[in-house]
């Protein structure tokens, strides 16, 4: 397969980047068990996080990735020059307009996905020239689109292009990934399942808020961008925790976005992490987390998706 062989995988799976949560502890815990994991730097950490972080992951040995945001990527050019020094196995840029850094990360050496939330975001990645598309359905954590469910949009990509599409979104456990690979996905790309690992950053009151949700406690917005003040473009919002914060705030984002006493607040929340006020991005796959692991353990559960696909290809018989 594509992705097991270009990264010397043993498990089809890609831990997604989260920002404020797959440090380079994590990354590098979901490569050294098997996955290919990925550092999620977000708009708010420094170059220099990056380079320190990116070492962390790197000092397995094993092939690790980066992702970054296109619209945060114009802002602070130095993300990229960081990346490009890290030369990792695997840059995901999504959100903005990428194009113009495709090329100067393929000439590193360095494979390019982007997630695509649409077919029409899709076929801009194929015009671009990425090297995979990761079809990111809307049950997934984070930031993306709401327009699609995962399984309709990987199938739609799929039927459009011979690149190697990875599924993303509401990939909770083994049955998950087998369905996306039976379906003809490179692997998975996957998140939550990851979030209350102990090798995350994920802070404690989010680790419980998480870990008693169930799969009905997420929701979709620009609430917390609103808030943050990031600066994320209005038509990517985010799936979190819902929370008393996002309800005060739903329906008066524009409102939100010049009031300063609600920022203060969030920032406050965020600070402290506490499950009422910040924003705990997560995807409709949260339901199935139910104490901390670690990656190792993650990803060995995620192995037996082998099993799943026997199963199903047997259809009962012995």
């Amino acid at each position: 397969m594509w992705l097991t062989e270009t990264f010397g995988l043993s498990v089809p799976a890609i831990g997604a980047p989260m920002a404020n949560v797959s440090g380079g502890r994590l990354t590098a815990a979901i490569s050294t068990a098997g996955g290919l994991g990925m550092l999620g730097a977000g708009s708010a950490v420094t170059a220099d996080w990056i380079r320190t972080e990116g070492a962390i992951a790197a000092a397995s040995g094993t092939p690790y990735g980066i992702g970054l945001m296109a619209w945060s990527v114009q802002e602070r050019p130095d993300h990229l020059e960081a990346v490009l020094e890290l030369k990792p196995a695997l840059v995901s840029l999504s959100f903005g307009d990428y194009k113009p850094y495709v090329a100067p990360l393929q000439q590193a050496g360095i494979v390019v996905a982007t997630q695509a939330g649409t077919v029409a975001d899709a076929r801009e990645a194929i015009d671009a020239g990425v090297d995979v598309i990761v079809a990111r359905g809307a049950e997934a954590g984070g930031h993306g689109r709401n327009a699609v469910g995962t399984l309709p949009l990987l199938q739609a990509i799929l039927e459009l292009t011979d690149l190697p599409v990875l599924a993303g979104g509401g990939i909770s456990g083994p049955r998950g990934l087998a369905a996306v690979m039976a379906a003809g996905a490179a692997g998975g790309w996957i998140g939550t399942a990851f979030l209350t690992c102990v090798e995350a950053q994920t802070k404690e009151p989010a680790r419980q808020a998480i870990i008693a949700a169930d799969e009905t406690a997420t929701v979709y917005g620009t609430v917390f961008d609103a808030a943050s003040r990031a600066g994320w473009p209005d038509e990517f919002g985010g799936r979190a925790l819902r929370n008393a914060y996002f309800d005060a705030w739903e329906g008066r984002e524009q409102e939100l976005k010049s009031d300063d006493d609600g920022h203060a607040e969030y920032v406050e929340g965020s600070k402290a992490a506490d499950p009422a006020r910040a924003s705990i991005y997560a995807g409709e796959g949260v339901g199935a987390l139910t104490g901390e692991s670690t990656a190792a353990e993650v990803l060995a559960g995620f192995a037996s998706y082998r099993d799943y696909l026997r199963a199903a290809l047997s259809d009962g018989s012995k």
